[in-house]
């Protein structure tokens, strides 16, 4: 199926690897030229550079989001070679603790990391959108904005305001050709997951191939519809399906792509 995308050019940011950059690698074979950012020159270099290879277009873009300076630099590189049709807000992260160890400025770091970060490139990057009546924001949230852990609650609610920022979007870009939808991963399978678990596994009795790990990780962590975890992959087929003109219709629209996730509990 061809997504109807070549031609357009698409920043992703935080995507010199996992999702943002399983992204990136999709949105560029369905013919989007492909703006890398992370704050790492030689990574998302060396991202672009493989995409390039690939028979893929590819630039790169460098700077920190946590602050305006550097949202500024990444907008103004993402900028230099053309216009931006498609924003995919990706960049963030977070730390495993508890409510006891997550302080105050865990929390304030973590909103500016993971929301604020994403408002800085909406308002570089959107109004130009509005002016051409074009354009698409993808806004990577997460389950654990609607069924949140009990721990890293600074991370699940920085999630949910993610995802109540990209309907808001939606309601302000009414009567325009520009969208704005949500795409909320489950359980994802990235290298860190997989060593995560595996090393975890003789604790919690759940085998001791892959195969058993994360088939019994998944019935006690995050019990699914598919009995899995998602791939990088997976995710960014939602996004793809959403930069195209084939999600015109779609707007402030949460797409769950988590193998039918029911509850969490950790």
């Amino acid at each position: 199926m061809d997504l109807q995308l070549a031609g357009r050019r698409a920043l992703i940011t935080g995507s010199t690897s996992g999702l943002g950059e399983a992204t990136a690698r999709l949105l560029a074979a369905e013919g989007a030229e492909v703006v890398i950012h992370g704050r790492n020159a030689q990574r998302a270099q060396a991202v672009a550079d493989s995409i390039i290879e690939d028979g893929g277009k590819a630039a790169v873009a460098v700077g920190d989001l946590g602050t305006d300076a550097g949202a500024d630099l990444t907008a103004e590189q993402a900028l230099a070679d053309g216009v931006v049709d498609i924003l995919v807000n990706n960049a963030g992260g977070y730390e495993h603790l508890s409510w006891g160890d997550a302080t105050p400025d865990v929390w304030l770091h973590t909103y500016n990391v993971n929301v604020v970060s994403g408002v800085r490139m909406i308002q570089r990057l959107v109004p130009a959108m509005r002016e051409r009546d074009y354009g698409r924001v993808v806004t990577i949230g997460g389950g654990l904005g609607m069924q949140p852990f009990d721990s890293h609650p600074h991370y699940n609610a920085s999630l949910a305001a993610r995802h109540n920022l990209g309907v808001s979007l939606a309601r302000d870009l009414a009567g325009t050709r520009v969208t704005s939808n949500i795409v909320a991963p489950g359980a994802i399978l990235v290298p860190a997951v997989q060593d995560f678990l595996t090393a975890l596994a003789p604790e919690r009795g759940w085998g001791q191939t892959w195969e058993e790990i994360e088939y019994n990780s998944v019935r006690e962590i995050v019990p699914n519809d598919r009995v899995r975890y998602g791939r990088p992959e997976e995710i960014a087929g939602a996004v793809a399906y959403l930069c195209g003109p084939y999600a015109e219709y779609i707007s402030g629209a949460t797409i769950r792509v988590d193998g039918g996730t029911v509850r969490s509990a950790f």
